[in-house]
């Protein structure tokens, strides 16, 4: 467990907080152990009816931890793991994930959303998934269901272009529910799964497997993106731009290919 993640019940629903405000809670192999432990724990509990994320500070999360994707580049860290289990937990949870975003929402912020079954957001939300500026490719499905939920279009502005999207606009895309005031964010996800909580839960269980399917096909394109990910995290170029990163400089990939 660590500190980094803020758990607590309110009735039947689990909040999770991200608190890493001093790096813009950009998420550690701890932090993705703490979040695993506790939506499993969550999962098998039946006095919980449903989860929810969130952020801290005016902030969701700023995705992995550039310093962790750099010691595994190196051969010195062990960050896919802790992913890899956090990634291939989403498709499974059995009750509902509810998340409330405010501020970026980067990478792993942006991508566990298609997991989600609601999504509030607040006016200042923004969403992006710059994995080929970091040498990387697309992760936790995301380019399966991005591309499902919002077209091709879209889907490639964001992965590969790396544009951002902003609150507005995800809702145009069909992945946020709604956008709520920063102030209220909070309690409208809460008010939600306080809702959820008192459906029928074997009724809701059923239908909400029905609404998503069989996860098969959505976990064979996590392993298919985890070993294409792997390989990357390794490269020149994913290296390279982990460097510039720290340096602050622009990356020269012409120099690290």
């Amino acid at each position: 467990m660590t500190s980094e993640i803020a758990i607590w019940r309110d009735g039947g629903v689990q909040v999770l907080r991200i608190a890493r405000p001093e790096k813009k809670n950009a998420l550690t192999g701890a932090m993705y152990r703490a979040l695993c432990d506790a939506l499993e724990a969550a999962d098998a509990d039946r006095s919980i009816a449903a989860h929810i994320v969130t952020g801290s500070d005016g902030v969701f999360t700023a995705g992995n931890d550039i310093a962790d994707f750099l010691a595994t580049s190196r051969g010195t860290g062990n960050l896919g793991q802790d992913v890899v289990r956090f990634i291939k937990l989403l498709p499974v949870i059995k009750k509902p994930l509810i998340a409330a975003v405010g501020g970026n929402a980067i990478g792993i912020g942006t991508t566990m959303l298609f997991h989600c079954d609601l999504v509030y957001a607040a006016p200042d939300a923004m969403f992006a998934t710059p994995f080929l500026d970091l040498g990387v490719t697309p992760e936790a499905a995301s380019s399966l269901l991005m591309t499902q939920r919002m077209g091709y279009a879209r889907a490639f502005a964001m992965l590969a272009l790396g544009d951002p999207m902003s609150a507005d606009d995800a809702v145009a895309a069909g992945f946020v529910n709604a956008i709520v005031p920063a102030a209220d964010l909070e309690q409208a996800a809460l008010d939600a799964a306080r809702r959820l909580a008192r459906k029928p839960p074997e009724a809701l269980a059923l239908a909400r497997r029905l609404m998503r399917g069989d996860p098969a096909e959505v976990l064979k394109r996590i392993d298919e993106e985890v070993a294409v990910f792997r390989e990357r995290l390794r490269s020149p170029e994913a290296i390279e731009a982990f460097t510039a990163f720290f340096e602050k400089r622009t990356p020269n990939f012409n120099k690290s290919a």
